[in-house]
C-alpha cells in the first residue's frame, strides 16, 4: 500500500476525492464501453456463425480482441481525463 501511495505521490496524484459530478462522468463512461463491448460481441457472434475455415475464426478472434483492447484503452483514457479535471 504504501508502495502504492509513493507511485502516486511521485505521479503527482494527490488524495483529491472525486466531485459528485466526476463519479457522474466516470460512472457513464463505464457504461458507455461497457455497451460498446457488448455490441461488438454480440456482432463477433453472429460473425462467428457465418465463418466457414479456421483462418477466418482465428481473423474474428484477434480483430475482437484488437476492437476489446482498444476499448478498454480508450475507456482509461476517458477516466483518466475525467479524473484530472479540476476538482474543488
Amino acid at each position: 500500500m504504501q508502495r502504492l501511495q509513493q507511485k502516486d505521490k511521485e505521479a503527482n496524484v494527490g488524495d483529491r476525492p472525486l466531485t459528485d459530478a466526476q463519479k457522474g462522468a466516470i460512472a457513464e463512461a463505464r457504461q458507455v464501453y461497457r455497451a460498446k463491448s457488448a455490441e461488438r460481441e454480440i456482432l463477433h457472434q453472429a460473425a462467428l456463425r457465418k465463418a466457414a475455415t479456421r483462418e477466418e475464426v482465428e481473423l474474428l478472434n484477434e480483430n475482437l480482441r484488437r476492437d476489446v483492447e482498444r476499448l478498454v484503452s480508450d475507456r482509461d483514457r476517458k477516466i483518466a481525463e475525467i479524473r484530472g479535471e479540476a476538482s474543488p
